[in-house]
């Protein structure tokens, strides 16, 4: 068994055994009132997963270039880790992707889904498998896993260490810099822009984001904002 990871100041980690959704138990905690900078976490065999329980003072849409900073922080921290020629980028709704291809995600929760309200809490969390379970490789190439890429020797455990200071880096910057810094770093990494694609029903050409990271959809001659909280999942 590896060590428990390690975090920084400010942070606090809470394992949770297999077969438990961390993001679900992190959101359940951030509802009840755990501390900000709790990390609840799973690493297994298969699958990593960790989610970071934040209480932010602006309204839920700014609070959601959350979503891309840690999206942002993943980035740094696998790239720090994985051999050179690894390429990971952002979805704009959350999607992870490893050399072009789908491997895992990022998701958010909030204790309000007003996007003028504060939500009292948020909750980013990553999800990325480490190895395919499909029987045949390559039954679905849009699929993959960490150790699929060549990433078999990075550390589940020392990435999920990596993410969590680099998140921090992040949120620090966005708070002290404002959302240049992270629009600059996050443009360089995104994933199909310029290209169509479909978001929440809508199909059309991503042009890019405007401050709270909402996507620019044009479709025609029509240009839509589609919100990022529009990605929030539900509460049940």
């Amino acid at each position: 068994m590896s060590e428990a990871p390690a975090f920084p100041p400010l942070m606090q980690g809470h394992a949770v055994d297999a077969g438990i959704d961390p993001f679900e138990k992190a959101c359940a905690m951030a509802a009840l009132g755990c501390d900000a900078g709790t990390i609840v976490y799973s690493v297994g065999v298969n699958r990593l997963a960790g989610a970071l329980v934040m209480a932010p003072e602006v309204p839920l849409e700014e609070a959601m270039a959350m979503l891309p900073t840690c999206g942002v922080g993943f980035q740094n921290a696998l790239g720090a880790l994985a051999p050179p020629e690894v390429a990971v980028h952002l979805e704009w709704a959350g999607g992870l992707r490893v050399n072009g291809a789908s491997c895992g995600r990022m998701r958010a929760m909030a204790g309000s889904d007003d996007p003028k309200e504060m939500p009292g809490w948020l909750v980013v969390g990553f999800e990325l498998p480490l190895v395919l379970l499909s029987a045949v490789p390559g039954d679905d190439p849009d699929q993959t896993a960490l150790y699929e890429e060549g990433c078999a020797d990075v550390d589940p455990t020392q990435l999920l260490e990596s993410w969590a200071r680099h998140t921090l880096v992040w949120i620090n910057r966005w708070e002290d810099e404002g959302s240049r810094p992270l629009h600059a770093e996050w443009r360089g990494l995104a994933h199909a822009m310029g290209e169509e694609v479909e978001i929440n029903g809508q199909t059309g050409t991503f042009l890019g984001v405007d401050e709270n990271f909402g996507m620019l959809l044009r479709s025609g001659e029509t240009t839509d904002l589609v919100p990022l909280s529009s990605v929030l999942e539900s509460q049940s």
